[in-house]
């Protein structure tokens, strides 16, 4: 079978996207398809980042078990590809890259709905089915930013025409799948689940139990992920601000990039955190999982209210599989996430999205490292744990099934 995959995000961008496609295109390599992912070209620091861990599978696209095929695209001042404009320099070349291209017998679309809803013509025309990746809910998370009730009307249009073209929708839970039921009647999407590349994130983890992993204390607190409004992770800096006389020093870390970022790091200033408080940019996986193995305890946000309350944050995932203490912020699924026991202990704590409650929650993480230290043994038992349970090899091999057998009716 003749795959394409089509996102306007891959790696060596880190992000929850690029790791959940780059598993489904190694998947569909393994079960002997042939794979073409229609990208972009990365911007200069993610390239940067990749040369920068000497590994052979970071060795560029040519080392991939399948093509990688970019094009040139217009983004933000953060680097990102965001807005629709950014979108459209994505979403044009795209659709004639599909149209002119070769024959698939599949498409895969990744969000935005603008990307779906231009795999739906260029599909339409060469006669190709599609199948629509639903990570989240676009409509949903715009109506939160501030948009124009105009453009959130258009996009939730244009994003249920890319739903209803679609094969096959895959959703990435069971909250989004009964979102897209609310939503759009017609289509009926598969659960597939989703996880992290745990062996990536786990790869340079010191994991020889001899003594306590290497700078914890420098670690801290770490926000490692995507802050955008749905997040809220503002709520982490006026916590930390009313906490810091309590936490001993230990400091708060923010890795990554995100609609929000230049709001916190404000923030932080007015708050004269800035000793305290470190914003970096986003990190390959490999350099990333050190920094969470080493954590006192890694923080994820959820804003009630924003239309997502049943959004998973990724970030979790990931933290899990390092190991680190978890402390989740806000509604959702997530927090019965925070709270599965592993060898009788719960991965970590779920609080309400309020300031108080999460300063609470961050010296109670800063009393148990200094009574325990990082408890090494304890944080190879969640690791382990974490390759049967958050790994996104199964979920992509499940994709994989499932676009076969849509395909062979």
């Amino acid at each position: 079978m003749r795959v394409a995959i089509a996102s306007r995000i891959f790696e060596p961008e880190p992000s929850a996207a690029s790791f959940r496609l780059a598993a489904l295109a190694e998947a569909f390599a393994r079960h002997g398809h042939d794979v073409a992912v229609l990208t972009v070209r990365p911007p200069a620091e993610a390239g940067d980042a990749r040369s920068s861990t000497g590994t052979a599978d970071q060795a560029g696209d040519d080392a991939r078990p399948y093509r990688v095929l970019r094009f040139p695209v217009l983004r933000d001042r953060s680097g990102y590809v965001r807005g629709y404009l950014p979108y459209l320099t994505f979403d044009v070349p795209l659709c004639l890259r599909i149209l002119f291209g070769p024959k698939r017998d599949v498409i895969i679309a990744e969000p935005p709905p603008t990307t779906g809803f231009f795999v739906r013509i260029a599909a339409a025309v060469r006669r190709t089915p599609y199948v629509y990746y639903a990570a989240d809910v676009w409509s949903d998370a715009a109506s939160q930013t501030g948009a124009h009730r105009a453009v959130i009307a258009i996009l939730g249009v244009v994003e249920r025409l890319a739903w209803r073209g679609a094969r096959r929708i895959i959703s990435v839970s069971p909250e989004v799948t009964d979102r897209l039921r609310v939503l759009e009647p017609r289509v009926d999407p598969v659960t597939v689940g989703n996880g992290v590349d745990v062996a990536r994130f786990q790869k340079r983890i010191d994991t020889s139990g001899d003594a306590p992993l290497r700078g914890a204390p420098a670690a801290g607190f770490v926000y490692a992920g995507t802050a955008s409004e749905w997040h809220g992770a503002d709520i982490l800096i006026e916590a930390y601000a009313r906490a810091r006389g309590r936490l001993a020093g230990i400091p708060l870390m923010f890795i990554g990039g995100g609609a929000e970022r230049d709001r916190l790091e404000h923030r932080v200033d007015e708050l004269g955190l800035t000793e305290s408080v470190s914003f970096s940019r986003a990190l390959p996986a490999e350099d990333i999982g050190p920094v969470l193995a080493e954590s006192v305890a890694a923080v994820a946000t959820l804003r009630p209210g924003a239309g997502y309350d049943f959004a998973f944050p990724t970030k979790l995932w990931s933290s899990a599989a390092c190991g680190a203490p978890l402390i989740h912020v806000g509604p959702g699924p997530a927090a019965a996430f925070v709270r599965t026991e592993v060898d009788g202990e719960p991965l970590g704590e779920a609080v309400p999205y309020d300031p108080e409650a999460v300063a609470a929650a961050l010296v109670r993480a800063a009393e148990r490292y200094r009574a325990e230290g990082t408890r090494p043994e304890r944080r190879d038992a969640v690791r382990t744990w974490a390759v049967d349970h958050v790994s996104l090899t199964s979920v992509a091999d499940t994709v994989v099934r499932s676009v076969s057998s849509e395909l062979s009716r």
